[in-house]
């Protein structure tokens, strides 16, 4: 797989982080998506509220895979780690810029389950029954991370923790919350919101809200 990377000169950072705030310039010229506004909040959005991860909860990877995988919580948190400074994107409206997650990339993941070559898309779950689909080749990029610190912090409950998926290039509602698994599929699949009229695509620079 190819990863994409942008302004791959001004990732690298003196302070380790990767930024990725200049994603944007694939599409366009403004940071600010359009119909998007600006907000230094972090305001709380769910299905069906916050879950809990229970001593006996696992993260697995299962579907085109030729190692399935089962992990604990900790298990996850002591694979390697990166940290991005990247805009989040809210398909409601809202964006939150210069966002500093710590996480595995999603790259990590690929390689331990040893993903087969039929693998065209990712289905994320979620503890709450939540669901959302993206082809592989997007999951695949630089910035897509399964997050578990935010700001240097432990990523609070309510905004996913302690688990998400961040996707910087896609609005919001595609990188899951409390993300318990990964099912690698070899055809396509709509996910909770999909199914109810939001795009498969949510592409924030497009104004890709809905189908």
């Amino acid at each position: 797989m190819t990863e994409t990377r942008v302004d791959e000169g001004e990732n690298s950072a003196a302070d380790g982080i990767e930024d990725l705030t200049g994603l944007y310039r694939e599409y366009g010229d403004d940071r600010l998506p359009p119909g998007q506004r600006e907000t230094d909040r972090f305001p709380v959005l769910s299905k069906s509220g916050t879950p809990s991860w229970g001593p006996d909860e696992s993260f697995e990877v299962w579907g085109a895979v030729d190692k399935p995988l089962s992990l604990s919580l900790e298990a996850v948190k002591d694979l390697p780690a990166v940290t991005q400074r990247q805009d989040f994107h809210c398909v409601t409206g809202w964006s939150k810029f210069d966002c500093e997650f710590t996480g595995v990339e999603f790259a990590e993941i690929v390689e331990r389950a040893g993903v087969r070559e039929d693998a065209e898309h990712v289905m994320f779950h979620a503890l709450d029954g939540y669901t959302t689909d993206l082809p592989l080749s997007e999951c695949a990029r630089d910035g897509v991370l399964f997050a578990h610190e935010y700001g240097g912090e432990e990523l609070p409950s309510d905004h996913g923790g302690p688990l998400r998926v961040v996707t910087p290039h896609k609005y919001a509602y595609k990188g899951a919350k409390w993300v318990s698994g990964v099912e690698f599929l070899t055809e396509r699949e709509l996910g909770y919101w999909e199914k109810r009229g939001y795009s498969d695509t949510a592409n924030p620079w497009n104004e890709e809200r809905y189908s």
